[in-house]
């Protein structure tokens, strides 16, 4: 027995498209200008930080290191992490950098991102004493208003990828941290290629963050470690 076939309208879920020559025109006018105004943040990182980054051997001398958090694989820095660690050591044994300031998510219990740096970098030639630990450094704002704000630091060299680096820079100067920023290389992977797309996002919310300057996730009171350490002190 064969079932008659109903007909069934479906609801249009997609607008529809314009007709005719200047309906065209203008939807490919909407989409570049929805273009440009995506890329008008990252531009703006660009250009607020183009005589302050770099490599390893172009960083100035200053006292404080900051190497921001970017995961870790059962317990130890990832990959892309331990390199940004090996950049700051490097910094430290030729006396570029006194201090290097971790920070990195400690939310929970299980996940210590700054304690498996400390240990790297202990591993790595850094002693234990010259390393300061910020456990609520949950994003780049974070990092930079607490290093700032609770730290006490106003001149850094700054350390991350290079996709990353120069949205350091800059939240970090909105923060009143005067960086320089150290841009690590890596290999052009599928890991790479998805942080520099992120960073198309990222850089609005950076935008926003430089603009209305909000209190991080966590403030907590004024810490002491960068000091003790740069006076020969136990920084923890």
């Amino acid at each position: 027995m064969r079932l008659k076939r109903v007909g069934v309208k479906w609801p249009r879920l997609l607008p529809r498209l314009p007709e005719g020559r200047r309906g065209k025109r203008r939807l490919v006018q909407a989409v570049m200008a929805g273009c440009v105004l995506a890329l008008l943040p990252s531009t703006w990182t660009y250009a607020s930080t183009s005589s302050r980054v770099g490599e390893v051997a172009d960083a100035p001398a200053r006292e404080v290191a900051m190497v921001f958090g970017a995961g870790l694989w059962k317990g130890e820095p990832t990959p892309y992490l331990a390199r940004r660690l090996d950049a700051a050591a490097e910094l430290y044994r030729t006396g570029k950098v006194k201090v290097v300031l971790v920070t990195g998510d400690n939310s929970r219990e299980e996940y210590d991102e700054p304690d498996a740096m400390r240990a790297y970098l202990v591993k790595h030639g850094v002693p234990d004493g010259h390393v300061v630990s910020d456990y609520a450094g949950f994003d780049t704002w974070d990092s930079c208003v607490r290093a700032k704000k609770i730290f006490g630091v106003d001149r850094a060299v700054l350390i991350s990828q290079a996709f990353h680096i120069r949205r350091a820079v800059t939240l970090c100067e909105a923060a009143g941290v005067d960086g320089f920023g150290v841009g690590v290389d890596d290999e052009h992977d599928a890991t790479w290629y998805y942080g520099g797309a992120r960073e198309v996002f990222a850089a609005g919310k950076a935008l926003l963050d430089a603009t209305f300057r909000p209190d991080p996730h966590f403030l907590g009171e004024r810490e002491k470690g960068v000091t003790e350490a740069l006076a020969g002190g136990v920084a923890r």
